[in-house]
């Protein structure tokens, strides 16, 4: 059962009195936040084999190995902690304690704020550990960025965030959605934001990390997540250091031809742009939560993993978002990489970005949210439409109300937009919602407005609600049931 209302002081203290809760503490970067609050608690050696805290680098190395890349604060450090730790209780305490004991090692690696308040406060916490004594153990991995302008506030944040992991692995472990949603609790968002999590291991098998990641941006931990095309989540800001981003982002369901021509050709331009370096290019699908509702406003898990599945099988990163403007994504995009990115759209994409009704509650209104979007290195290839009088509409011909115009203008001549070249007419009449519906009602014809490996998903799994075979005989049945009878 969830207890919202339990204090961490509580948690901790529930957890000292626990003689089968038993392990250590490793905490580098902000000081041993987590373990100290078990030691105010009060009962802590019933809780803590050790802590530890090396702070130093050549210590650091000497204990848990160098890290290839340089850095300390990433997902690889905070493994190499943890597994050591881990192993090192078992070794030292199995015999003397290990059939009565369900042993863990909590371990984060983070950078606080430093003096000048220059630097983004962020960092790794896990926990390894076993729900059954001499059984196998299981991980759940966070990261965090921390948001409190003071260096002692983030130091609370992570040592309450660090309880709140602790205490849900062994009191929340059969309900993974509960023990997410647990994490913040004595938190806010204007706090910290934990925009990554994964669990694994036996006890955590039939946990899909890439729900966790959609339930990370629904309860508003953070405003994006990200996972890779083999389905695995991702740190945004890891996956992506140095890197150039190309997103495409829409409804998605299902991914046509439209859109692999929309991608194949304005990855073409993007790679031709002079400052940007082919080897660094990462292609990300983006859902927004917006486009992952439907009619009835809630959004559907299985619909969602159909469409990851189907972006995953193209060889696309994938990301959830919570950024319905443009600019917001912009600037989200800009921290994640300083590199030059490009965002994939099709002209009626456009046509919203220019809506000046979307800024009204900016004080700058249109021209702040331009500012955010164009003054970043950040390039808009659009994609044109078909019209219904077959012409082809493009941002030679882009309609924008008159006082916008050099704006528009200024920023076509600025290399900030370019329409996408060469693209196949013959594929422009296609529609994700007419594809939709066709494949609803069966209509023959749809497979060949998507790319093959997609028809053969939909078909092979019944996706996107295609009649499969058994409703196909069903409907027969009740067919010549009704005709009987009358």
């Amino acid at each position: 059962m969830y207890e919202k209302n339990l204090g961490t002081k509580q948690k901790a203290l529930r957890i000292n009195l626990d003689p089968r809760i038993y392990g250590s503490f490793a905490e580098i970067g902000a000081g041993q936040e987590t373990a100290a609050i078990f030691f105010k608690a009060g009962g802590a050696s019933g809780t803590v084999a050790k802590t530890m805290s090396a702070y130093d680098m050549t210590f650091s190395d000497a204990i848990y190995g160098t890290e290839t890349g340089g850095r300390y604060v990433v997902e690889s450090r905070l493994m190499k902690m943890l597994n050591r730790e881990y192993d090192l209780v078992e070794k030292r305490l199995s015999e003397k304690r290990g059939v009565d004991s369900q042993f863990f090692a909590f371990a984060n690696t983070v950078v606080a704020l430093n003096f000048q308040k220059t630097n983004e406060a962020h960092g790794w916490l896990g926990l390894q550990f076993q729900l059954t004594p001499f059984g196998p153990s299981n991980y759940v991995v966070i990261h965090v960025r921390m948001r409190d302008n003071e260096n002692l506030l983030q130091q609370q944040a992570l040592g309450i965030i660090g309880v709140n992991l602790l205490y849900g692995c062994f009191f929340y472990y059969r309900s993974p959605q509960t023990l997410l949603k647990s994490l913040m609790d004595d938190l806010t968002t204007d706090r910290i934001e934990i925009d990554m999590v994964r669990f694994s291991g036996p006890d955590f098998e039939k946990v899909d990390n890439r729900l966790m990641s959609l339930r990370l941006v629904r309860n508003g931990f953070t405003d994006a997540a990200l996972f890779g095309a083999d389905g695995g989540v991702l740190q945004p800001s890891e996956a992506l250091y140095k890197k150039h981003i190309l997103m495409m982002r829409g409804r998605l369901r299902p991914i046509t031809n439209v859109h692999i021509d929309l991608i194949e050709n304005g990855k073409k331009q993007f790679l031709a742009e002079p400052d940007v370096d082919e080897s660094k290019v990462v292609l990300i699908s983006e859902l927004t939560l917006h486009n992952l509702k439907g009619s009835s406003r809630d959004i559907d898990e299985k619909d969602f993993l159909d469409r990851v599945d189907i972006l995953c099988s193209l060889g696309h990163m994938v990301m959830i978002s919570n950024y319905h403007e443009y600019y917001k994504l912009a600037s989200f995009l800009s921290r994640l990489s300083k590199l030059k990115a490009g965002l994939l759209l099709g002209s009626p994409n456009l046509q919203d970005i220019f809506e000046e009704k979307h800024y009204e509650f900016l004080p700058g209104g249109i021209l702040e949210s331009f500012a955010t979007l164009f003054s970043r290195k950040v390039k808009l290839f659009i994609y044109p439409t078909l019209q219904p009088d077959g012409s082809v509409y493009s941002c030679e011909n882009f309609v924008v109300p008159e006082h916008l115009r050099p704006l528009f203008q200024y920023l076509i001549l600025n290399d900030k937009i370019e329409d996408i070249r060469n693209y196949n007419k013959e594929h422009m009449h296609i529609t994700t919602d007419s594809v939709l519906e066709m494949i609803k009602r069966g209509e023959p014809g749809w497979d060949k407005m998507v790319p093959d490996n997609v028809a053969a998903m939909i078909k092979e799994k019944s996706l996107f609600g295609l009649p499969n075979e058994d409703n196909y005989v069903d409907v027969v049945k009740q067919i010549h049931q009704a005709v009987g009878n009358l």
